[in-house]
């Protein structure tokens, strides 16, 4: 029987780090060793018992370097890999961890392919006693060339566990279990025997969505304002005057800014910049109560600020009706 054929696209990370030996494994990006997409899978012939995985390089890039343009082009790269490759099974992105969690919701919220693209990455590099980089890849490819993972939008895979993008965030710096969905838990596990699927996101999600940035110049500006004590605002005016479309207010929970934090916002509305409340503490929703509807906030659901900007910013690509952006928001 033919094995299904996935493609492995490699952007960098800690995955594809080695370090200066097998105990360096915090500080190996010093080393400035980062491999490629075929280096990285000639490490592990593993891969070959489970599926033909072919290389697609991209480049070697520290993942707090990642952004918009590389969403971008990831996006047309995975449509062109499902247009010139009949019988694509799935699409692996290696990726850093710091900002994969961001990747994963802006290409579930925007790929316009129906195969599954599941993110993987690791908490140690490669060269690392007791790297988890190898089973995560090994394990990553079996999940997207399953046929259940269609139609869940982007997957992330990290220790064994599977976690929809849009519910999942980093909640460890060197932890092996660092990726977490606090309100949802996982949507499944990679087990030895099978992958395991137990439930399936409702919200949509790629390619069922009506966002597409394969053709777009840049993204509306949206800046994210971090609530703390005694916080002025001067932020929020800095972000105005830089030209900020939209402001996220990662407040204090259940969802609220200091009063100097809510003045400058309000002067923000005034001025026609969008404002959307989430909460900084990473789980549960943000509920547009009768001072929100007053002060002309939108929020942000259950949301987490990073991921808030992401589908603000997208939202403002299409309109900036505070009706059809709270519907995104209920919706995505």
């Amino acid at each position: 029987m033919a094995k299904p054929r996935v493609a492995f696209i490699g952007t960098g990370g800690t995955m594809a780090s080695l370090g200066r030996g097998p105990l360096d494994i915090q500080d190996y990006g010093a080393a400035g060793i980062v491999m490629d997409a075929p280096t990285i899978l000639s490490r592990h012939p593993e891969l070959a018992e489970v599926a033909d995985v072919f290389p697609v390089p991209y480049g070697a890039l520290i993942s707090t370097h990642i952004g918009f343009k590389d969403w971008r082009a990831l996006s047309r790269e995975c449509s062109r890999l499902e247009a010139e490759m009949p019988g694509l099974a799935g699409i692996v992105i290696g990726h850093g961890t710091s900002s994969m969690e961001e990747t994963a919701y802006a290409l579930s919220l925007s790929l316009k392919v129906s195969v599954p693209v599941v993110m993987v990455g690791s908490q140690r590099p490669a060269s690392a006693l007791s790297s988890d980089a190898g089973m995560n890849l090994l394990n990553a490819v079996r999940v997207a060339a399953s046929p259940e993972a269609r139609g869940m939008g982007v997957l992330l895979l990290l220790n064994d566990e599977i976690h929809a993008a849009r519910d999942v965030a980093k909640t460890s710096t060197w932890r092996l279990q660092t990726f977490r969905a606090p309100d949802f838990g996982a949507l499944g596990h990679a087990d030895g025997d099978r992958i395991a699927f137990y439930r399936r996101p409702l919200r949509r999600a790629a390619p069922d969505t009506e966002f597409d940035i394969r053709d777009l110049e840049a993204l509306p500006r949206v800046d994210i304002a971090y609530s703390y004590a005694d916080a002025d605002g001067a932020a929020i005016r800095a972000f105005m005057a830089a030209g900020a479309r939209g402001i996220v207010s990662a407040g204090f929970a259940p969802g609220a800014g200091t009063p100097a934090e809510v003045e400058a916002l309000k002067e923000a509305v005034a001025k026609g910049v969008v404002v959307v409340q989430a909460s900084r503490v990473g789980s549960g929703r943000v509920v547009r109560g009768e001072r929100m509807t007053r002060d002309g906030f939108l929020p942000a659901d259950n949301l987490t600020p990073q991921k808030a900007r992401i589908l603000l910013a997208l939202g403002l690509t299409k309109t900036k009706d505070p009706a059809e952006l709270m519907r995104m928001f209920a919706t995505y």
